[in-house]
């Protein structure tokens, strides 16, 4: 039986570079699990990849179908903005095993769809001063740097990661994010345990 491994964290810990560099990895041989979002593009990220961007209508259909196992809402400065996972034809447990980038909300549904023996959390911290320098640099390389967003992101996500709320959602093990290389290869030997 195949894994899933959840990539976690606040935003601006490195967890996209962490997923990207994971899944390039042919030791570990992960699938992609692309996530779908409602809310617009950002420059550098491209449809399928990171997410597929879908309309309200786009999601509307899939809920119909049956195929979302978890979906999140954030009541943005720019509006609502929807996160969720869609149960993909291509997804085979039974071969494969894969990485997706979610958050404690996320990681809870999945965990509850998918079971315990499939779920595995890969929890990325970073100390908030640096967290938040990260954030700031990424925002002003956007045409329309949307800095009210980035604050409410940077304080809600204090609220979403408590650490109440790490210890509810079984979230033990952590990756300190301080040193890009040297925290994937702790991430690597970590997930080879379950390979």
């Amino acid at each position: 039986m195949g894994k899933i491994f959840c990539l976690m964290g606040k935003s601006s810990t490195g967890k996209d570079t962490i997923y990207k560099r994971l899944l390039e990895d042919q030791e570990l041989g992960l699938q992609r699990i692309v996530p779908y979002t409602t809310r617009p593009i950002r420059e550098g990220e491209q449809e399928g990849v990171e997410y597929h961007f879908v309309s309200e209508e786009t999601l509307q259909c899939l809920e119909q179908e049956g195929r979302v196992v978890e979906l999140r809402a954030y009541d943005t400065v720019c509006g609502v903005w929807k996160y969720f996972t869609v149960c993909d034809e291509h997804m085979n447990l039974e071969k494969e095993s894969y990485a997706v980038i979610g958050t404690l909300e996320s990681w809870n549904a999945m965990k509850r769809y998918f079971g315990d023996q499939v779920m595995v959390p890969v929890y990325v911290e970073v100390e908030d001063g640096e967290r938040l320098s990260r954030a700031l640099v990424r925002e002003r390389q956007q045409a329309t740097p949307r800095y009210t967003e980035l604050c409410r992101r940077f304080l809600a996500d204090t609220e979403d990661f408590s650490e109440e709320h790490l210890k509810e959602a079984g979230i033990e093990m952590r990756f300190q994010n301080d040193a890009l290389d040297a925290c994937i290869s702790r991430i690597k030997l970590f997930i080879q345990k379950y390979l």
